[in-house]
C-alpha cells in the first residue's frame, strides 16, 4: 500500500520506500483543509500525488506545506508543490535565508549531490510558537533548534489517537555547515519531552506509537548525545 494510515485522517504519504530515493518521511495532514509536512528531495512529486490520491485526499487542493528545517531531503520538491497546488509554504525564519537562497551547504544539497531551486516562503515562523488554524483542528508549531536554527515541530490533539507530534529530524545529525547548535538542540528535546505526545511521526526513523516508547526514543539520542 503506497501509504500509512496513522489515525483519523493522518496519513505517512511519502518517504524512501514510497515515493523517491533520499527523501524523509512525509506526512499529510487533513483538518479540513490538507496540510503537508515536508515534502522530499524533489522527483518523487508524481507519486506523492497519486499516493495522497490513494489515501483518499486531493492533492491539487493543498493548503500548506510546512517545511520543518531546510535540508534538500524536506523541501526539495517544495518549489514544484508550489507552482502546481498554489498552496502556502511555511518555514521557520531562521533557515529561511538557506532555503530562499537554495544554499547547497546549510540545504545538505552538495551531500545529496543535488541543485536546489531556491523559492520563495509564503510565511515565515519568526518566534517560538505560532498556530496555524484549520477548520476541523489546529496544528500547533514549536521552534526547536538544534538540528539546523530553524527547525521547528507541529503537534496536535485527536480524538482516536491522543497528541500526535511530527518531530522529523529530532534525531540529528549535526554538522557546522548547518549551523548546528547540541546545546539548543538537548534544551529542545527537553521541550518535546514535556509535550508528552502519544504518537510520534519521525522523518527518519518512523512512527513511535505510545507515551512511554516516544520518550524512551528522545531520551536515547540525548543520552548518545551528550
Amino acid at each position: 500500500m503506497p501509504f500509512e494510515k496513522i489515525s483519523k485522517n493522518i496519513y505517512l504519504v511519502g518517504g524512501e520506500s514510497l515515493t523517491a530515493s533520499g527523501d524523509c518521511l512525509i506526512y499529510a495532514v487533513d483538518l479540513g483543509k490538507l496540510v503537508l509536512i515536508d515534502c522530499g528531495v524533489g522527483p518523487g512529486w508524481a507519486t506523492l500525488r497519486a499516493n495522497m490520491e490513494e489515501a483518499g485526499l486531493q492533492p491539487d487542493k493543498l493548503n500548506t506545506l510546512l517545511l520543518t528545517h531546510g535540508h534538500v531531503d524536506h523541501i526539495g520538491a517544495a518549489p514544484d508543490i508550489a507552482a502546481d497546488t498554489n498552496c502556502e509554504v511555511v518555514a521557520h525564519a531562521d533557515d529561511a535565508e538557506a532555503i530562499e537562497s537554495g544554499d547547497t551547504k546549510k540545504t545538505a544539497a552538495d551531500w545529496y549531490g543535488r541543485e536546489l531551486t531556491p523559492m520563495q516562503l509564503d510565511r515565515r515562523m519568526d518566534g517560538e510558537k505560532l498556530d496555524l488554524f484549520f477548520p476541523n483542528g489546529t496544528l500547533h508549531l514549536l521552534h526547536t533548534p538544534g538540528h539546523t536554527p530553524g527547525s521547528i515541530v507541529a503537534w496536535l490533539d485527536t480524538e482516536d489517537a491522543g497528541r500526535i507530534l511530527f518531530g522529523q529530524d529530532i534525531h540529528g545529525p549535526f554538522h557546522p555547515a548547518f549551523g548546528s547548535d547540541k546545546s539548543q538542540w538537548r534544551a529542545s528535546m527537553h521541550k518535546l519531552l514535556l509535550l508528552e505526545a502519544d504518537i510520534l511521526c519521525e522523518g527518519h526513523y518512523g512512527i513511535i506509537r505510545g507515551k512511554q516508547a516516544v520518550k524512551d526514543f528522545i531520551k536515547g539520542f540525548l543520552e548518545r548525545f551528550v
